[in-house]
């Protein structure tokens, strides 16, 4: 095997015997190339590197991927509770310190074709003899009126990262799942009130979640209602909420809106490459591994019945061996 860094240019003759032509080293390449910085990507960069490999991982936006923007973490194995932001710098620390390369560059387009992968951000073009696509999810939009023209005004998808810009104001929270509800918590400890506007009758959360909200003073819940459009020029001012069984829109005066309704996989850049499910997730099996060789899948991004931070370390480290593996078979 050719030392960490290099990558390899083939030559196949007649009889499909491949050759070696070429050996170059190259400051923007690496055995493993890890795209996204979250769980799954940092998880599968700390076995990669434990394992010898060079890892180069780039992410467009932060460290800790949904986790980082996560109040509190209840449910990961031997930690009882810890705040999202703070698991997410100690995995990255703990990557850092192993000597990972994590850079902050927004990936605009892959290629798969080739034995030696290229992977193309902002600023750099990057090749790898192993790709794992970790990108994990974005969060969904509520595609309503006034909603893409007051977001940053009023409008937010992330209660930890804006919830101290409305404290003593009264602000609405949309969605029915575990992060609708973590969030209506978690400002109801700052907002004067906070209105938990669901377009269902009961709620989608883990029932600990649903007593600790149904316990508190100043939330207040609406059933079977949808924000319909959110008013305001410079910031928000009110919301419309249309309330299905009463067949009726209400007008509610409110400082902000906070969207909680879920997450969708944004997979476009892979998907000329890699299978996607009818939902946008990318095809793979437990073993992390596609349809092409040497390009491996960790985390919510791809197809499984489980999304959670447990699930995408474990993603991180079955990609990571599987790369290990390849990349020792075919070079």
């Amino acid at each position: 095997m050719y030392e960490m860094g290099y990558i390899l240019l083939y030559y196949k003759n007649k009889t499909g015997k491949e050759f070696i032509i070429m050996a170059t080293k190259q400051k923007n390449a690496a055995d493993v190339l890890i795209i996204g910085a979250g769980p799954a990507g940092i998880t599968a960069s700390i076995y990669a590197l434990r394992a010898g490999l060079s890892v180069i991982v780039l992410d467009g936006n932060l460290y800790g991927g949904q986790a980082a923007i996560t109040s509190q973490i209840e449910n990961y194995p031997a930690i009882r509770s810890i705040s999202g932001a703070i698991f997410a710098q100690q995995l990255y620390q703990q990557a850092i310190d192993l000597k990972a390369n994590i850079r902050f560059e927004e990936v605009t387009s892959v290629d798969f074709s080739q034995k030696t992968k290229t992977v193309v951000t902002t600023k750099n073009t990057y090749m790898a003899k192993a790709v794992i696509v970790a990108n994990g999810v974005k969060r969904r939009l509520l595609h309503c009126s006034g909603e893409k023209e007051l977001t940053g005004k009023g409008v937010s998808y992330c209660a930890t990262c804006d919830g101290m810009f409305f404290r003593n104001k009264e602000v609405i929270i949309v969605g029915g799942g575990n992060t609708a509800l973590e969030d209506a918590l978690f400002l109801s400890n700052q907002c004067q009130k906070v209105l938990l506007v669901h377009r269902k009758e009961t709620f989608t959360a883990e029932k600990a979640l649903v007593d600790a909200v149904m316990a508190r003073k100043n939330i207040t819940i609406m059933y079977n209602s949808q924000v319909t459009k959110i008013n305001g020029r410079h910031k928000v001012t009110s919301a419309n909420i249309y309330d299905s069984h009463k067949k009726e829109t209400s007008t509610i005066p409110i400082d902000g809106v906070f969207i909680a309704i879920g997450y969708a996989p944004d997979n476009h850049i892979v998907s000329d490459f890699l299978d996607t499910s009818p939902e946008g997730y990318l095809s793979a099996s437990e073993d992390c591994h596609t349809k092409i060789d040497g390009v491996f899948v960790a985390g919510d991004t791809r197809t499984k019945p489980l999304r959670q931070i447990v699930t995408a370390c474990s993603d991180g480290a079955v990609a990571a061996i599987a790369a290990s593996s390849y990349i020792s078979k075919q070079y």
